[in-house]
């Protein structure tokens, strides 16, 4: 049996508007990127959204937006754009730890990194799972510092019943293994007009169109998302809490399942918490690099994140990081099961087995 790690969730509602879209002409930023934007926000419970061409851009995009240009604080347990983001906007990240249990952002090792160059802090919601946005937004009020919401893998996750990308600026992924996919893409999301505007404005070019002349004011980039991409868009918005609703139930069967593998550790979702599991990591005490390659000959198509952890990536080396040894252990002891709507159940019993066979030989 041959199981990839995901498999997007696309069928014929995509593929009409996609063609209905093609046929319109329009194929540059339009209409269905109005209501690809409008639909967002609602989700999101936020006054503004603004769709960009990947996630990438929304992190930097939102840094230059807010005027950050000194340290960040983010984790390490992270994919790499999100400290790209800060680099190339012209900003410093300070890499810090992760809660052990969540494998987000542990609040206090954030506050211990502030100094009075800190002017923002990017929490990244991992794999479905929101940061304690409770105690991080207590923190940055306290400090007066910017937020900047990784959100790429966490589309739909709530925290005490608000959406990720409701505290500050929200920047979301729509990558083809994410919770909702346009092939490429990405989002911003704010409450606050002038941030929307900003975006907007760096995003195309840095032309505003309002006084009637194509003449750029600020010097910008061409970040948009296309009519075509924001068609899928709006098509999967509206699937959207039937794919989340179905990650959970698998992401429910595999933690029920894996219960008694005293060697497996599963993924939390502590109280106040809404995980949609763009990814399900579970944590191995021993022998990860074994029972990867074990999986993948059994067909399982599982990976590793953030090994190694991005301080530990040559071109950030030298940049300042915390002590974060729960990040170093989580990188080396990670494994990254296949989750996806679509997966049955013989798929998710053969991935089980496979992991009960690894261990009934090792012991």
């Amino acid at each position: 049996m041959k199981i990839p790690l995901c498999i997007p969730d696309l069928g014929r509602q995509e593929e009409r508007a996609l063609v209905q879209t093609l046929r319109s002409g329009w194929l540059v930023h339009g209409r269905k990127n109005d209501e690809f934007e409008h639909a967002f926000a609602k989700l999101v419970g936020v006054k503004h959204a603004v769709t960009v061409n990947s996630c990438a851009s929304a992190l930097f995009l939102a840094i230059k937006a807010l005027g950050i240009s000194g340290e960040v604080i983010v984790p390490s347990f992270t994919f790499a754009a999100s400290a790209n983001a800060i680099v190339a906007a012209g900003a410093t990240p300070v890499f810090v730890d992760i809660d052990a249990r969540t494998l987000t952002v542990d609040p206090d090792r954030v506050e211990t990194a502030i100094t009075r160059r800190t002017e923002a802090i990017m929490p990244v919601h991992i794999a479905g799972l929101p940061c304690d946005m409770t105690r991080i937004m207590a923190v940055a009020r306290k400090h007066r510092l910017a937020i900047v919401e990784d959100s790429a893998q966490t589309i739909g996750g709530q925290w005490c019943g608000r959406q990720a990308g409701s505290f500050g600026a929200g920047c979301f992924s729509f990558f083809p293994t994410k919770n909702l996919t346009t092939g490429e893409g990405g989002m911003v999301t704010t409450d606050d007009a002038a941030i929307a505007r900003s975006v907007r404005l760096l995003a195309a070019h840095g032309i505003d169109k309002r006084n009637g002349r194509r003449s750029a004011i600020v010097p910008g980039y061409n970040m948009r998302m296309s009519n075509l991409l924001a068609a899928i868009g709006v098509e999967q918005l509206k699937k959207l809490r039937g794919m989340n609703a179905a990650r959970r139930r698998h992401a429910r069967y595999l933690t029920r399942e894996l219960a008694d593998i005293t060697h497996v550790r599963t993924p939390l979702e502590p109280a106040g918490a809404r995980h949609v599991y763009q990814m399900y990591i579970v944590r191995v005490e021993t022998e990860r690099d074994r029972l990867l390659r074990h999986l993948h000959r059994r067909g399982v198509g599982a990976t590793t994140f953030a090994d190694p952890p991005v301080h530990l990536q040559d071109c950030y080396r030298r940049f300042k990081s915390a002590d974060v040894p729960v990040t170093r252990s989580v990188s080396r002891g990670n494994i990254v099961l296949p989750l996806f709507p679509r997966l049955t159940k013989p798929e998710l019993d053969h991935v089980v087995d496979s992991i009960r066979v690894f261990y009934a030989r090792s012991s």
